[in-house]
């Protein structure tokens, strides 16, 4: 632990030199949304045939700006609906903001949130393959590494249940091992999976994010746990009501957060 404290001091001390891996520039996102929903299927097919919907303007995030060096572990906090998950879409290529752009490699983005890709029809080893094809495996890539997914997910006896019957922390155990299996990939993704799991396989998570970065991965994580951020991160975003708070030291933005 005490190693991995000075690797983190010593990433936040030479932030500022590293080669960008992610830039966010002045990224605003705005969603129509209807002001007042119908509350019946009669009452909307009327509101329809007479052009009686209204509709508003929801500003997700508003002029956004930060950037995250190579091989750097963001975190990035924020209450509910402050607009963090809308950031990560955006980032990996799923949304297109209104306004701004982001600069980013997306070919060596991979994004995983919970039960991203699954089918909950299918059983858990027809989700590793479909999940994995998703993601860029090819399906000898997942024969040969089937077994070592199986494992880290501690999932042996249940890969031929469906999906629908997993508790969430089995979907994120297995969600998390398929997308961690590579090597090192160049930039993860990762949207509240640390919080989900017992004691043991978040620590377990929070190890193989750790190996992942000594290889040089770029990880940028959304967590509501200060302490995940504090523990895990070299650099933190706060976003808040969509517009960004603050940017820098863990330790310091956590406690802004914290004391709000």
């Amino acid at each position: 632990m005490e190693n991995w404290e000075r690797c983190k001091q010593k990433k936040i001390e030479t932030a500022e030199s590293l080669e960008t891996a992610i830039e966010v520039e002045h990224v605003t996102m705005a969603f129509r949304r209807a002001k007042d929903e119908a509350t019946s299927i009669k009452e909307l097919l009327v509101r329809t045939v007479r052009r009686q919907h209204r509709y508003e303007t929801f500003q997700a995030l508003d002029d956004v700006s930060f950037r995250v060096g190579k091989g750097e572990v963001a975190g990035i906090i924020g209450t509910n609906g402050s607009g963090k998950s809308t950031v990560l879409k955006i980032i990996s290529g799923a949304l297109i903001p209104t306004s701004g752009r982001v600069k980013v490699d997306r070919s060596k983005v991979q994004l995983l949130t919970l039960g991203t890709g699954f089918d909950p029809e299918l059983t858990g080893r027809e989700n590793v393959y479909l999940n994995g094809a998703l993601i860029g495996y090819t399906k000898q890539y997942i024969d040969e590494k089937y077994d070592q997914i199986v494992r880290f997910a501690e999932l042996e006896g249940f890969m031929e249940e469906r999906v629908r019957n997993y508790s969430s922390g089995m979907v994120s155990r297995l969600g998390f091992a398929i997308a961690t299996v590579r090597d090192t990939p160049e930039i993860l993704i990762l949207d509240e999976v640390l919080s989900v799991g017992d004691l043991f396989f978040r620590k377990k998570s929070e190890a193989r994010i750790r190996e992942m970065i000594h290889g040089g991965s770029t990880v940028l994580l959304v967590s509501h746990s200060t302490s995940v951020i504090r523990s895990n991160c070299s650099m933190a975003v706060w976003i808040e009501k969509g517009r960004l708070r603050a940017v820098g030291d863990p330790k310091e933005v956590c406690d802004a957060y914290e004391n709000m």
